[in-house]
């Protein structure tokens, strides 16, 4: 695993790429920011290469991404491939063209269930991560793939007949882990302790843990109002949770008046909380949350 979070002044000190670092992001709502103004935000900073010239564009968790690398003084050039609702496998299937390229880091981000059809089933996620780690090596034999581990869905923990109905909320975000520590394995990728680091921040007392029965106004609401996708607030964890394991910049270097955060209204001490969660998922590689 790379060394744990470089300094930024460290970081600045080895001098600029030539050419600017490409990444992109593949996934679908947890991705594009669903139900939040980050849907749409920095979508002027990065490609969204499904755009045809009608609707909006998509910003989301890889448009705070890019946000997060500019003011941490970085050259990067971000693009996304999302779509609502649909896995790996359907990526690979119907969006192979532009994911078929030569990319310097890749972020996947399987449906958040796993399979839709049988949920905490790793096998397809397994296979079909293998399949597009392939598909992206032999384009650029040196592409670091990172896979997102996903959230604990309160819909799924809080009503009856679900799931995961009546397990302890790490439980889920737990049982999604090791599926893609094992995807990962295979694909020879990193992981993104996303789930993990949702759970630190209720453990932490920064985030409420139950939606269900009401949200203590001392902490932050993670989930948006379907207790499915995420809130502002869980968006921006996520999107910490992937700068600092994708560029190993420690996310507590950005700041109390980080200005993705600021547009998003957050107060300084959600912020530097945010921040500090995000820092000890990947310092602990999630265990802070397991």
């Amino acid at each position: 695993m790379r060394s744990l979070l470089l300094s930024l002044a460290a970081l600045m000190s080895t001098g600029a790429r030539a050419e600017a670092e490409t990444i992109l992001f593949v996934g679908n709502s947890f991705t594009f920011g669903a139900n939040t103004p980050v849907r749409v935000m920095n979508a002027d900073r990065v490609t969204d290469l499904n755009y045809e010239g009608v609707g909006e564009r998509i910003g989301g968790v890889p448009g705070l991404f890019k946000r997060f690398t500019e003011q941490a003084g970085l050259d990067w050039q971000v693009s996304l491939e999302t779509s609502g609702g649909k896995t790996l496998g359907w990526h690979l299937a119907e969006r192979r063209a532009p994911i078929d390229r030569a990319w310097d880091h890749v972020v996947l981000q399987e449906y958040s269930t796993l399979d839709p059809d049988r949920p905490g089933d790793g096998a397809a996620t397994i296979a079909d991560a293998r399949r597009i780690a392939d598909l992206l090596r032999a384009r650029n034999p040196k592409v670091a793939i990172t896979l997102s581990a996903t959230w604990t869905r309160p819909d799924l923990v809080f009503l009856p007949g679900k799931r995961w109905s009546g397990t302890p909320v790490a439980t889920m975000a737990n049982d999604l882990r090791r599926a893609i520590d094992t995807a990962a394995r295979r694909a020879k990728a990193d992981v993104a302790p996303v789930g993990q680091a949702f759970t630190c921040a209720i453990r932490s007392g920064v985030a409420d843990a139950n939606p269900y029965d009401g949200i203590d106004y001392t902490r932050v609401p993670l989930w948006s109002y379907d207790q499915y996708h995420a809130s502002s607030y869980g968006y921006y964890l996520e999107a910490l949770v992937v700068f600092g394991r994708v560029t190993g910049i420690d996310p507590r270097t950005l700041g109390a008046r980080e200005a993705a955060a600021s547009d998003l209204g957050f107060s300084e001490a959600e912020t530097t909380a945010l921040q500090q969660t995000a820092y000890d998922a990947i310092a602990t590689d999630g265990g802070c949350g397991r």
